[in-house]
This record gives C-alpha cells, structure tokens and sequence, in this order.
C-alpha cells in the first residue's frame, strides 16, 4: 500500500469514531458579542448544523493576525465536536463576506512578517477545507481576495444574485497566496482561472454561478442572510443521512481529486470499508425493510 493509501487508512480510522458530542464550543457565543469569530450550534430540527459567524464589521472582516488566531481555535473545537455535523460559514456584518487580509495592518509588517502571516492564513483555510464534515460558505456580500479564497476551501458554496467576487490580487502586484491558485482551477479550468486571476476581475454572484464558482445563486432579501437562509436548506437536506456516510464521501472526493482514477478507486475502497462495521448502516437496512426514516446516531 502507497504512503498516500495509507495515510487516507489511517484518516478514516480517526473520524469514524462514534460521533458523540463530548465537549462545548470553549468559544461558543451567542450572535452580537464582540467576538470576532462567534460560533452558534443550532438546536431543534436542525441540531447538528453550527453556524461560525465572521464579526469584524468596522474592518470587512478582513483578516488580521488576531482574528486568524481566533478562528484558528474556533475551527480546532468544531473538529472535535462530533456533534458538529454540518458547518456553515457566514458574515455576521450586512454586505460583506470578507475584504481578504487587512491591508492596514500588512503595510507596517516586514517583508518577513508578511510571508509568515500569508503563510499562518493559508494553514487557516487548509484547516477549514480539511474539517471531516461538510462545510458551507454562505456568501451574502463582497468576497474578495482572501475572502474568496476562504470561500474556495469550503465544499458548497450559495450566494445572492448581487453579492461580488473576486481574486483581485494581481491589482496589489501580488498574488493569492492561500491557496486560490489552486483551488480556482481545480473548481472552474486553469484556463479560466488564469483569466480571472491575471485580470482581477471581480464579478456578481450570478455570474459565478454560470461559471460554475458557487452551487446556487439567489435574490437577496430585506435582512441580507438570503445565501445563508439557502446554505442552511442545503444543511437540512444533509442533516438526515449518516454522519459516518457523509464524512467518508467528503473524504474519498477530496483526496481522490489529487490522484490518478486508479489509486481514487482505492481510496474509495478504504473509505467505503469504513462505513460497513457501523451500526447506522444496519439501522439504514432495518428503516429501509421496515418502511420507516432512519435513526443514525454517528456509530
């Protein structure tokens, strides 16, 4: 077995523990505190969906070192948080999503400083595409430079028809440097990502859904939370099925893009070999026989 089959082995061994919540969000807040990363785990029929809310609103959000060290240890809780089954990911501050990185702040770092803050960033949004559940950006404003590359990281992305976009980097004379240069044409073509890239180009969320950026696209409404009302439609539809299931698809997807068909099957294997010991795969037959919606509980 390849080190990369490996790895993936030993991968689903760690997130197919039983998903019993054992422990509370250390930041968990309710919506409004002054927290610059607030978390909300929603109760009722959609238990299992946390919200992380973006609240920098006098800075667009934009990202500072504190406020990547914040949510830094927002997303190390939601990924021991097994009750955590579907993340979404929005702004809490009307028209903006997230500015990038806070450029007031860039212009007095060194040279050196600089590269080690894109470098911490770019671990932020790693760990964010690396959360074992599926997590959905819901982008009800501007999403530019950084912001859009955060929003790349995330499995699912909505936005309202008049939401803006785009990787503007090149406009600075730099570079996305947390990772859009690679998640851009993964999800669209190198083609068409060099052209959005080379030219800054920003453009609305209707246009990103024809060019295939966001999954859906709607008319904003009078509170500005219309991708968020869609993104958490999208988690309800995920909430039913297993937990186990969901995670090792997001797995077998994610890892099988970055190698050749035939070791992706592999990969697929080992994922699937994971879900057949479960108890709620027995629980899905049994629903199934007795024409009944399954009970999973993560086990």
């Amino acid at each position: 077995m390849s080190i990369l089959l490996q790895g993936v082995a030993k991968f689903t061994r760690h997130i197919t523990r039983p998903l019993v919540s054992s422990r509370h969000f250390a930041l968990e807040a309710p919506f409004g505190d002054g927290d610059e990363v607030l978390v909300e785990r929603l109760e009722g029929p959609r238990k299992g969906i946390s919200v992380i809310g973006l609240n920098r609103p006098a800075a667009k959000n934009s990202f500072s070192r504190g406020m990547v060290e914040t949510f830094t240890d927002v997303l190390e809780e939601i990924k021991r948080d097994n009750g955590s089954r579907v993340v979404v990911l929005r702004s809490l501050t009307p028209g903006i999503f997230c500015a990038g990185a806070d450029l007031k702040e860039r212009k007095d770092m060194t040279p050196e400083e600089a590269t080690e803050f894109v470098k911490t960033l770019r671990s932020l949004l790693i760990s964010i595409e690396q959360l074992p559940m599926p997590v959905i950006a819901a982008l009800d404003g501007a999403a530019l430079g950084g912001g859009l590359e955060m929003a790349l990281a995330c499995d699912i992305r909505t936005a309202a028809s008049n939401t803006k976009m785009g990787l503007v980097e090149t406009r600075l004379a730099i570079i996305p440097g947390a990772g859009g240069t690679q998640r851009l044409p993964r999800i669209l073509s190198p083609a068409l990502a060099k052209e959005l890239i080379f030219t800054a180009r920003v453009f609305d969320g209707t246009e990103a859904k024809e060019l295939g950026l966001v999954n859906h696209v709607v008319q904003q409404n009078e509170t500005k939370d219309a991708a968020y009302q869609q993104a958490l439609k999208l988690a309800e539809e995920i909430l039913p099925n297993g937990p186990v299931g969901v995670r090792m698809a997001k797995l077998a997807i994610d890892k099988g893009m970055q190698v050749d068909l035939t070791t992706g099957y592999s990969i697929e294997e080992i994922c699937y070999s994971q879900v057949i010991p479960t108890k709620d795969r027995l629980e899905g037959l049994a629903a199934f026989a007795e024409k009944r919606k399954p009970v999973y509980k993560g086990e």
